[in-house]
């Protein structure tokens, strides 16, 4: 069994924390952690794919074991979190990968294989949307919200403060989940989240990038673009009952990528907590596949 590693690497003057398991010579798998979580959703996936890839789970600044600057220092959006991952890749010398886009992690991922075809091998997207079919009312809030403070209004940010409490992120890793099921989801999930949630000034790190998250919807025909022109492997395995970014967020990719396996399971928004077993079976053989044929 491969050691998982907690590293740091210096990109731009910013620490970034991230977990590395696997023989750096075997192909490389690239994890990409949503809201509000870290590498640490990716522990369990990690240990069980470590004897075939080499696998590398950043945390977002901001997240995480990383630095998280004062929102009055660094600005916030996903364009930056682009540009520093990126740099975290070139850093360690990956040049080639397939990535896993969760949450967060897809509007990433997503500019990084639209920009970079020719580094990305596959994608693996759990909950992770390239399309506006996904978008649930979870996001009617967040939208007023992103649209207010891009207009310069004075915004009452109650209704998205709700999202950083401890009831909220609870509700994130529980929601959808079938009730058989439910003794899988580790409470220290909710609670490390939680904590860092708590940080002080991190509220406003999380404000900035809920304001920041509906111009990403900017960059969707690019993506649509890269995946008619580049063609790149595509795994969907995704909660059907996540009620912040729906199935029909899965099936969208169909609509560019006809070749994309598609496989909803009775989960929630973290599906790996619940269905790691179900998700391994699919994504082990979806990537020797796409790896080898790349």
């Amino acid at each position: 069994m491969s050691t998982l590693r907690y590293r740091t690497a210096v990109v731009d003057g910013h620490t970034l924390a991230y977990r590395e398991a696997g023989d750096s010579a075997r192909p490389a798998l690239v994890l990409l952690h949503g809201f509000p979580t870290s590498s640490h959703m990716f522990r369990g996936l990690m240990a069980e794919l470590a004897d075939e890839y080499h696998l590398i789970a950043p945390d977002h600044l901001g997240f995480g074991a990383s630095d998280a600057p004062d929102a009055a220092t660094f600005r916030y959006g996903f364009e930056p979190l682009t540009q520093l991952t990126l740099g975290l890749l070139d850093r360690l010398g990956v040049d080639r990968f397939a990535l896993y886009v969760q949450d967060y992690g897809a509007p990433i991922g997503f500019r990084i294989a639209a920009r970079h075809p020719e580094r990305v091998e596959a994608i693996v997207t759990q909950s992770g949307n390239a399309y506006t079919d996904g978008f649930t009312p979870f996001w009617e809030p967040l939208v007023a919200f992103a649209e207010s403070r891009a207009a310069g209004e004075q915004t009452d940010d109650t209704a998205v403060r709700a999202l950083l409490t401890a009831d909220a992120t609870q509700w994130q890793y529980t929601h959808g989940v079938p009730a058989d099921r439910l003794d899988r989801v580790a409470p220290d999930t909710w609670a490390l989240d939680q904590a860092r949630l708590d940080r002080p000034g991190n509220d406003a790190i999380q404000l900035d990038l809920f304001a920041d998250y509906l111009f990403n919807l900017d960059e969707y025909p690019r993506f649509h673009e890269y995946f008619r022109t580049h063609r790149p492997p595509v795994l969907a395995v995704w909660g059907r009952n996540d009620e912040i970014f729906g199935p029909d967020g899965a099936r969208a990719f169909s609509r560019d990528l006809p070749d994309a396996q598609v496989h909803l399971l009775d989960a929630g928004h973290f599906a790996l907590e619940s269905h790691l077993e179900e998700m391994v079976a699919l994504i082990r053989p979806f990537l020797r596949s796409a790896l080898v044929e790349s």
